[in-house]
């Protein structure tokens, strides 16, 4: 990419807020990797959170990297961790993620709005993918979630049942 002009103040600080969520949810998303789930009951969900912390701090670096090309400042808010250094089951994990990528929909979708409001359709065009990105994140933290909240289910049932 080129070196453009820098951007107006409103979208650099709304570019700033979405990098820095996103280098904020890899941080929860190693501390639900290493920090949960028994790896003998449930191994798929710290492989599933290392990866899904991996794809968010590329994410971030990407952002960092176009905000340094287009010249602006860095100045990343900070975003307070939770406070859980133990996520318990997988559930519960997967509760807290998906609050974490509706609060990055929702930065994703100020900064669209931003972007939209000051013309700039070069950070449109840059955040097209991410927000694809976010929708298929979003329905695949749903579609588990729904999966264990099912089987948890079934084993309280089967419980009970003894």
């Amino acid at each position: 990419m080129e070196d453009k002009p820098r951007l107006p103040e409103v979208c650099s600080v709304a570019m700033n807020k979405v990098l820095s969520y996103e280098l904020h949810i890899s941080d929860a998303y190693l501390s639900m990797a290493y920090n949960s789930i028994d790896e003998s009951v449930q191994p798929c969900f710290a492989t599933f959170f290392e990866d899904q912390a991996d794809m968010k701090r590329e994410n971030g670096k990407e952002f960092l990297e176009y905000l340094g090309k287009r010249g602006n400042k860095i100045c990343l808010p900070v975003f307070k961790r939770p406070e859980i250094e133990n996520w318990g089951t997988g559930l519960r994990a997967l509760e807290c993620a998906l609050d974490l990528e509706d609060r990055l929909t929702t930065l994703l979708l100020d900064l669209k709005t931003t972007a939209s409001a000051n013309k700039e359709r070069d950070v449109l065009e840059f955040i097209g993918k991410y927000l694809k990105e976010q929708k298929r994140s979003t329905k695949n933290l749903q579609t588990k979630l729904k999966y264990c909240k099912e089987i948890e289910n079934q084993a309280q049932k089967e419980e009970k049942a003894c």
